[in-house]
């Protein structure tokens, strides 16, 4: 490990699921909490990712802006290009968004090729929450 790594913190990528009533509060509460199960800082967070039919949606903006960010889209193929990493299989997004779980999806493809999870899916009544890290031991030389 050399010294950068042993005094910069990750970088910490969060994927987010919801549905459209969901509000921007919510989700600040439900990132809140995934970040305090993984022992991680706000200040950690470099993106807050989604699939690009929801990253404009109000609720994802406001939330990613509380948190001094823009929401990350990301298509369909970038969601299912990492589908066989995720952990968590909800049957109900399977069939309508073709992966297992939207929050882990989006954590995964955001942080990189390679990305592990550092938390997987935590729920709320309306979203879904998950976060990666890039695996720095695996993207050396």
């Amino acid at each position: 490990m050399g010294l950068d790594e042993a005094v910069t913190p990750p970088c910490v990528f969060a994927g987010i699921g919801f549905r459209r009533a969901t509000t921007a509060a919510e989700i600040v509460a439900l990132l809140n909490r995934a970040l305090a199960e993984a022992r991680l800082a706000s200040g950690q967070l470099a993106a807050i990712a989604t699939a690009a039919d929801r990253a404009g949606e109000p609720a994802v903006c406001d939330a990613a802006a509380v948190f001094g960010l823009a929401p990350t889209a990301l298509d369909a193929a970038a969601l299912t290009a990492v589908d066989a990493r995720v952990v968590t299989r909800s049957h109900r997004i399977e069939a309508s968004r073709g992966v297992g779980s939207v929050a882990e999806a989006a954590a995964l493809a955001c942080a990189g090729p390679a990305a592990r999870l550092v938390l997987p899916r935590i729920a709320s009544a309306g979203a879904t929450c998950a976060l990666a890290v890039a695996d720095r031991a695996s993207s050396l030389p």
